[in-house]
């Protein structure tokens, strides 16, 4: 910023000789910046101004929800079936499945040891 006031003072006599060009200038490169930046960044700005709305749905809907006594929703996981509910046994350690053959049906002779 030091250095534009230092080219300004040391250009001061060319800029109050021709006014009518330095603003015309300052006007055209302002502007195109300008309509540039607001240009590549528009989809940005949107993209937050949408966030805004849905955050204020989200609250006002969360107020109106709390004043009225919402009823809850039902848990999307399934809680049937799980080792905490369910009649399943604990998760086996180690690579060790337990044993739930039923005794006395065999579903294939006993091997006999060679040895």
């Amino acid at each position: 910023m030091h250095d534009l006031i230092d080219f300004f003072q040391t250009n001061a006599a060319l800029v109050f000789a021709n006014p009518i060009a330095f603003m015309t200038f300052a006007v055209l490169f302002g502007g195109g910046g300008f309509i540039v930046g607001r240009y590549f960044l528009a989809e940005r700005i949107a993209n937050l101004e949408s966030r805004i709305a849905r955050r204020d749905d989200e609250i006002a809907a969360l107020k109106a929800g709390r004043r009225e006594g919402t009823t809850e929703e039902a848990s999307l996981i399934p809680i049937i079936g799980t080792s905490a509910i369910g009649a399943n046994g604990a998760t086996p350690l180690l690579g060790k499945w337990p044993d739930r053959r039923r005794p006395g049906t065999l579903s294939a002779p006993p091997r006999q040891r060679r040895g």
